[in-house]
């Protein structure tokens, strides 16, 4: 690199001087003798055609004027060389042509430019343009930074769960534990081991994981990810009662749009203890002192009356995801089924909502 900046010093240099060396230099003194000589022939000259008649007395004359003009001329040239200050300042401006040039654009570089800037041959332009770097090679350039920096809290924070989406839960638990060692006790950072052990195990709560989970519990009761890993160990050990308990208990406190509550409600199906699906505000208030055979008539023709609506406007995905979640509840499995099936029919012919019909039957635990 050195070498490269040497070579192009020296041809900045070469062309500036190339350029500015004429202005260090005197001009060539002309042959002032000479020219005197010649002007002094042209006289005798013309003294010899006034003689021989060639030309007339007043036109000699005249001649004789000005070539005596050019003749004194050329001998006060001779006698008054240039002044020496004109070649000395000519020369200073070429000094500091030459050096100041450079200085001058070195100063405007080294701000603006990237005199540190590696190698980017074309190829490697073409290929880092594209984003064509995968996801492996992200996280091999992390895990080469973090092996030179294994303090580094913040990278293991943003480590751990890409290892989790790609698969690699060993690892994932690895770097949770820095996370955790590094960025300090979370909540968060404990269900996030527990998730990564629980993955590593291929989806089984292992009695480590559960820990991991019990912790983040009791550094924050309402974490959302600990507690439903904790109905899932329940429901794994046979305690499908206890899961049940846990996952009903979520609900009752999860607000009306949590992204999680079609999750809960789908594994609550799954043990048999979900409850009837949640009522308007309205109805709410309506069946509050109802018995629990009105109670549960009123659903029903609550759902009868969604699943009208939904042959007169298909195009409603998350009408049928409610109506299709409803039918799970009730214990109504075949008509779930029926009405998945019409969901699908109904927006065959709309990619959009078909991805969102079959992303929201996945969160429902159905084959999306």
């Amino acid at each position: 690199m050195m070498t490269l900046w040497f070579v192009f010093a020296l041809m900045t240099a070469a062309a500036i001087f190339a350029v500015l060396w004429p202005l260090g230099q005197s001009r060539a003194a002309r042959n002032d003798a000479s020219e005197a000589t010649v002007y002094k022939d042209q006289l005798s000259e013309i003294d010899r055609d006034l003689a021989g008649g060639l030309i007339a007395a007043p036109e000699a004359d005249a001649a004789r004027v000005e070539i005596s003009r050019r003749l004194l001329a050329s001998v006060d040239h001779q006698r008054a060389p240039p002044t020496a200050s004109n070649l000395r300042l000519r020369r200073i401006a070429a000094g500091i042509a030459l050096v100041g040039l450079p200085v001058l654009s070195v100063a405007f570089y080294l701000p603006l430019g990237s005199p540190r800037l590696g190698d980017f041959p074309l190829a490697e332009r073409g290929r880092a343009h594209a984003s064509n770097q995968s996801l492996e090679t992200l996280v091999a350039q992390v895990e080469a930074h973090l092996e030179k920096n294994p303090n580094d809290g913040r990278g293991w924070n943003v480590l751990a769960p890409v290892l989790v989406r790609i698969g690699r839960y060993d690892d994932a638990v690895r770097a949770f534990r820095n996370s955790i060692t590094y960025n300090g006790e979370s909540a968060d950072r404990r269900a996030d081991l527990g998730e990564a052990m629980t993955g590593a195990a291929g989806g089984v709560v292992t009695a480590e994981a559960k820990t991991e989970f019990d912790r983040a519990v009791a550094l924050d009761a309402t974490d959302v990810k600990a507690r439903y890993f904790l109905g899932l160990s329940s429901e794994q050990d046979g305690r499908r009662d206890e899961a049940a308990a846990i996952w009903r208990a979520m609900l009752e406190k999860a607000p009306a749009d949590a992204p999680w509550r079609p999750l809960i409600q789908a594994a609550l199906v799954r043990v048999g203890g979900a409850a009837a699906p949640a009522l308007p505000d309205g109805a709410m208030a309506a069946a509050k002192d109802m018995s629990e055979a009105d109670r549960t008539a009123m659903i029903h023709t609550m759902v009868d009356r969604l699943a009208g609506r939904l042959k007169q406007n298909g195009g409603d995905v998350e009408g049928w995801l409610r109506l299709v979640r409803a039918y799970m509840v009730l214990g109504d499995h075949d008509k779930a089924k029926s009405a998945q099936t019409d969901a699908r029919e109904a927006v065959a012919n709309d990619a959009e909502r078909l991805r969102q019909l079959n992303e929201g039957l996945k969160n429902l635990g159905l084959d999306g």
